[in-house]
């Protein structure tokens, strides 16, 4: 009587264990596929982030022209500048397309 109780338990153990190990597997797979969709999420938020930064460097050399143009007997100086703008900005547009 005791052996066939013990040999049951064994039994039941040894499902219980089965069933755990299978869910193990489950959740690690699961989990390395939350991983790579958070590095998938991360890599887009740093590339929409750039692209604010790009945007918001657009609208201050924007703002900056508008007021330059009005005193217009520095011409030269305002190409300059702008010309470092663009070279900046192309800076920018490189680093997004990377």
């Amino acid at each position: 009587m005791q052996k066939n109780q013990l040999n049951t338990e064994l039994q039941s153990l040894e499902r219980r264990l089965i069933l755990l190990i299978t869910e193990h597997k489950n959740l690690k797979g699961e989990t390395e596929i939350l991983k790579a969709q958070n590095q998938e999420l991360k890599q887009l938020l740093k590339s929409k982030e750039d692209q604010i930064e790009n945007f918001n460097n657009k609208d201050k050399i924007s703002k900056f022209v508008d007021s330059m143009v009005a005193s217009e007997n520095n011409t030269t100086e305002l190409k300059q500048v702008i010309n470092e703008y663009i070279k900046e900005i192309d800076k920018c547009i490189v680093h997004l397309s990377e």
